[in-house]
Formats: structure tokens, sequence, C-alpha cells
């Protein structure tokens, strides 16, 4: 079969529209487990200061019929604790022309990228809490002001390894932990560290691990229930909550965490408190281009740290064979009496832009 030599081909056109897909597609994560989890609070100045106070220890406590009181035990003081307030920002610049012409997937070049930066400021946030090991920062008028990271705050509960030369941190923010020679995990790590927390008066609700160290406790079968489903041709396996004699824990994976910590949580003993949240300022038109930044000022609270606990851990090639990944097809957690926290998509706790009059959420 052959064509005639005449015929007006695709090939020899002009003026084809292009075919280009109105829409613009992205894989890349932006949950941020740990500031969701974490409870709200703001704060109004740049040192952000809260409370503790403990009580004394048990005792045996006899009394004489009709006895005077003749001394009275010292009263202790609460424990003044504090961070430092961090500045985060991510800074846009649109030329006229490119917020004038028509573009695909996205009417507005300059409310995409608003969008954009606020996820990247959301990741950033997680990342300085749980991702970075550093004590706080007073700052100067050329040194940047930094918080206490999570890492400087357990002190009484960390499962430090047994080789290497690690040491806790103060446990007030003031300095970061010496990291230790990693090692793998396993169920007894995780059974210490609730009984530790618990024994101080903690009840962690979060374990958090990064991707990796989220497999080998998937793999844990003290606490799984496997079989089949026959329907899918799925090998299915309840890893998402473990039960110990302490409480019950729930599985949360965090991309943003170092790989190498595991972290027992009780969720509502930290808070994020926000001095300034995550906002859209304008900067001044000096060009043909419209510019801004999106910026927000924030630090934690560890209101109790003896109330979690973190492992010290094994991370990257050296986890050996994975043999779990054969059934980590699908996870389904388990049925539960207790109220474990929920991972809820609602973004407007931590940060709306402004776009117009409505916020839209990161």
């Amino acid at each position: 079969m052959a064509t005639i030599a005449t015929t007006f081909q695709t090939f020899q056109a002009q003026g084809q529209r292009q075919d280009l897909v109105d829409a613009i597609y992205s894989i890349a994560p932006y949950e941020t487990p740990g500031i969701k989890l974490m409870p709200k609070v703001g704060c109004k100045a740049t040192l952000h200061e809260w409370q503790t106070q403990n009580l004394d220890a048990a005792a045996d406590n006899p009394r004489l019929q009709g006895d005077d009181v003749a001394t009275f035990a010292a009263v202790t003081p609460t424990v003044s604790l504090n961070n430092r307030t961090q500045i985060i920002r991510r800074e846009v610049i649109v030329a006229d022309t490119m917020e004038a012409i028509d573009k695909a997937g996205r009417a507005s070049e300059l409310a995409m990228q608003k969008l954009l930066k606020g996820r990247e400021i959301r990741r950033d946030m997680e990342f300085v809490i749980f991702g970075t090991n550093k004590g706080k920062v007073a700052g100067a008028a050329a040194t940047a002001p930094q918080l206490a990271s999570a890492l400087s705050w357990v002190a009484t509960n960390d499962l430090l390894s047994p080789a290497g030369s690690p040491a806790s941190p103060a446990g007030d923010g003031t300095n970061a932990r010496t990291d230790g020679t990693q090692r793998v995990l396993d169920e007894a790590l995780v059974y210490s560290g609730m009984q530790l927390a618990w024994t101080a008066g903690g009840q962690p609700d979060v374990l958090m691990a990064g991707p990796l160290n989220t497999l080998k406790v998937a793999g844990f079968q003290g606490n799984s229930t496997k079989f089949t489903d026959a329907s899918s041709g799925k090998v299915i396996q309840n890893v998402k909550i473990i039960e110990t004699p302490f409480g019950e824990i729930m599985l949360v994976a965090n991309r943003f965490q170092r790989e190498r910590d595991l972290w027992g949580l009780q969720m509502d003993l930290w808070a994020l408190a926000t001095l300034r949240p995550i906002q859209w300022k304008p900067l001044a038109k000096t060009g043909d281009a419209e510019k801004g930044m999106l910026i927000t000022e924030f630090t934690i609270e560890s209101r109790q740290e003896a109330g979690n606990f973190l492992v010290e851990l094994m991370c990257g090639a050296a986890f050996g064979p994975l043999r779990q990944l054969a059934f980590l097809e699908r996870i389904h957690a388990p049925p539960t009496s207790r109220e474990v926290p929920r991972l809820r998509d609602d973004h407007r706790c931590l940060g709306c832009v402004e776009l117009g009059a409505d916020p839209v959420p990161l």
C-alpha cells in the first residue's frame, strides 16, 4: 500500500495546535505527621516559656493519732523551660509577562508558586523539629535564632546504642545529643521504651519512624495477624497498632525525620507554638515582576520529656534483607477500643496562604 504523493499530511502542515494537558502532576510528598499531631498554641515573644511540675516520690507515711504538725516538707517549685522561635521563609518572584501569558495547568503562576512554597515551608518545619539535632540559639544581629529540635529534649528515656560514645542531651534544649553506633531495631527496644515512659508517668501513643524502620516495625510478629485475602490474592498483616503491657501505640511513618531515630511520643506532651503563622508578604515592586515571600516564626514546647522515649537505631543498607517485604503489600489497622491520634488531611491549622479573599489550604 502506498500514499498518493500529493496527500497533505501533518508533517507539512503549519498552525497545528499543541496538545498539552491542562494539568501539572507531582508526587513530591508534603505530609507532615509530627506537626499535624501536635497540639497548637500561640506564643507572644521570641523566647517562649512554660513550666513543669513533678510530685515527690511515693513513701510509707504513717502518723500518730492526734499528732500535731511540727515540721513541713519543703515545697517543690516548678521548673521553668523555654525555647527560641525560628524564622523560616520561602521567596517567590514571577515576571509580569509570565503572569500574563496563557498557561497550561494553572491560571496564575504567582498563585501556584505561593501554594508550592507553602508546602515547602511545612516540610521545612517538620524537618527542623524531627530531622535536625540541635540546641536552641538565641541569635544576634548577624546570627539567626534557632529553636531547639525535639532531639535535644528527650534525655530521660533515650535508649542509646551500647556501642560508640553516645551521650544524652541535657533535656532542656540547650544542647544536641551525641549519636552512637547504629544498631538493628527489635521489638524488645520498643517494649523497653514504653516501660520507661510509663514508669515516669507517660503513655506514648505515636511510634514515629523513617521509612526503613517503619518496615522493620511492620515485620514484628508479636502483634501481627497474618492472613490471606482470597478475593484479592493479597497477604495482609495488621501492624498499624502495637499493643504492649503499657498501652497501645500507633505506627506513623515520617519522611522528614532522621532514619536512625525511632520516636515514642505522647503527643499532648508537645506543642507547636506559633508567633507568626504562615503568611504571604508582598515585597516592594522594583521592576517588571511580582515578588514576595511566605514566612512563619514558630517554636516547639517539650512539656514533659520523660513521658516520651527515643531509640537509636540502624539506618540505610545495613538493615540486611527485609524478609517482610513479601507481605507488606497492604497494611490494615486492627480495631482498637482506645482512641489514638488520627492523621487528618486538614492543612488549615498550620498554613493558609491568602490568595485573594479566601485562604487556600496548603
